[in-house]
C-alpha cells in the first residue's frame, strides 16, 4: 500500500432500491462524483444489482463494475450475502477499503471497513416505525458503529445524535453532506411548469407540493390537515399534491377523509425523474413539516428547483436550508399558521425561492466524494 494515494475500495451498491429514492440519490450521487476522478489516483469498484449495471458501467468508465448473484435482490438473501459474499468478493478484487452506504456491513470483511449511517431517527423518533423495522435498524446501528474502522454520516446533527444516544467515538466519525444533481434539479421554466401541471390535471390551477415517502416520520398528515386549515376559506384554493412512494402511514388515508369536498387533493405516487423540477419549481411552496431528518435530501432538492420551502428546524434540517427556507412546526395549527403566511406574501416566496436556490449551490456531490475519499484513506492506516 502507498501511503500517497488512495486506497482501493469496492463499494457495495446492491442497497440502492429501484425507485431512486434517498438512499439510491446518496449512491447514485456519490458514483456520479467519484466516476470523475476515478482513475486519477482513485482505484474503485463497484458490486451492483444487475438492473443498475448498465447504468454504473456508464458511469464509471475508469472502474471495474461487477454484477452481484441475482438472487440479492430480495432483502433476505442480500443481506445473507453481505456477510458471505460481499467479502469473499472483496478479497477476490483486491480491496483495501469495502464501503457499505446503508447501515449495515460484514462483520467479518477481511479488510478495513467504512459504512454510512445515514440517520438516528430509529432512536429519537422510534415511535415513527413499526417494532421490525425499529429493532432491526438499531441493531445495524449499532453494529456499525462498532465493527467500523470509519463511520461517514450526512450531517452534525446525525453525528452528535450517534454520540449522545450510543456514546459512538467521535474521532471515527466524518461529516459528508449530500449533494443535488444541478442538471436534473434545477429551476424550472414556464413550458415544464406547464407540462406538469397537465400531467397531474391542474391546468392553470396553484398548489403546494410535497414529495416524499409516506412514512410517519415525514408528517404527511399534519400537513393535510394544516393545508386544510389554511386554505379552506380561500377563493382560489390551492391543490395540495402528496408526490412520491406509498409508504406505510395509515394516518394519512383518515386526514385525507378529513378533506372538505370543495378543496383538491392529488396523490399521483411516483413522478418522472424529469418531471421532479417542473412539479417543485412551479409549486407555490414545497412543504416538508418531518418530524426529523439524517439529512433532508427533499428539502435542499425543492431549493435547487427555485421552490420556497416551509420545514421544520427538526435535527439535520436548519443545517441544509439555513436561513433560506421557512420554518414551522408539526402540529397541523401552527403549519396553518405558517402556511398561510406564506400564500399571502408573494415577496416573501420569491426571496426565499432566490436564497434557496443559491444556497443550494453549496451542497455538491463532488464535495461529498472528497469527504468519501479522505474517510476511506483514514480507513486503510
Amino acid at each position: 500500500m502507498t501511503a500517497g494515494r488512495p486506497p482501493r475500495v469496492l463499494i457495495d451498491a446492491t442497497s440502492v432500491p429501484a425507485d431512486r429514492g434517498g438512499v439510491g440519490r446518496y449512491v447514485d450521487g456519490l458514483l456520479g462524483a467519484l466516476g470523475k476522478v476515478c482513475g486519477e489516483g482513485l482505484d474503485l469498484a463497484v458490486v451492483s444489482l444487475r438492473t443498475d449495471l448498465e447504468r454504473y458501467t456508464r458511469m464509471l468508465p475508469g472502474a471495474e463494475v461487477i454484477p452481484a448473484p441475482a438472487a440479492v435482490a430480495h432483502r433476505p438473501a442480500r443481506l445473507a450475502w453481505e456477510q458471505t459474499g460481499l467479502p469473499l468478493l472483496a478479497q477476490q478484487v483486491g480491496a483495501e477499503v469495502l464501503h457499505s452506504p446503508f447501515y449495515t456491513c460484514p462483520l467479518r470483511a477481511g479488510c478495513p471497513v467504512t459504512v454510512t449511517v445515514h440517520d438516528a431517527t430509529f432512536f429519537t423518533e422510534p415511535e415513527h416505525y413499526d417494532k421490525s423495522r425499529r429493532t432491526f435498524f438499531r441493531s445495524a446501528i449499532k453494529t456499525s458503529l462498532r465493527r467500523a474502522d470509519r463511520v461517514i454520516v450526512p450531517s452534525k446533527a446525525t453525528r452528535d445524535e450517534l454520540i449522545r444516544l450510543l456514546d459512538a467515538d467521535p474521532t471515527k466519525i466524518d461529516v459528508a453532506y449530500h449533494g443535488v444533481d444541478h442538471a436534473a434539479f434545477h429551476a424550472p421554466g414556464e413550458e415544464e411548469k406547464a407540462r406538469v401541471r397537465a400531467r397531474l390535471g391542474l391546468g392553470s390551477g396553484s398548489y403546494i407540493a410535497f414529495l416524499g415517502a409516506k412514512e410517519p416520520r415525514k408528517n404527511v398528515p399534519n400537513l393535510i390537515r394544516g393545508w386544510v386549515r389554511a386554505v379552506a376559506d380561500r377563493e382560489d384554493p390551492p391543490a395540495l399534491v402528496v408526490a412520491g412512494g406509498q409508504g406505510h402511514d395509515d394516518d394519512i388515508d383518515r386526514a385525507v377523509a378529513e378533506v372538505p369536498s370543495h378543496l383538491r387533493l392529488l396523490r399521483p405516487g411516483y413522478l418522472r425523474y424529469a418531471d421532479l423540477p417542473g412539479f417543485l419549481g412551479g409549486a407555490l411552496v414545497a412543504a416538508y413539516p418531518s418530524y426529523g431528518e439524517g439529512f433532508g435530501l427533499p428539502i435542499l432538492e425543492a431549493m435547487a428547483c427555485a421552490a420556497p420551502v416551509l420545514t421544520t428546524p427538526r435535527l439535520s434540517l436548519p443545517e441544509v436550508g439555513g436561513d433560506a427556507v421557512a420554518y414551522t412546526s408539526e402540529d397541523p395549527d401552527q403549519i396553518a399558521t405558517d402556511l398561510a403566511a406564506l400564500l399571502d406574501d408573494e415577496a416573501r416566496r420569491l426571496t426565499l425561492a432566490e436564497a434557496g436556490f443559491a444556497r443550494a449551490k453549496e451542497f455538491t456531490w463532488e464535495s461529498s466524494a472528497e469527504v468519501h475519499i479522505a474517510a476511506w484513506s483514514r480507513a486503510r492506516s
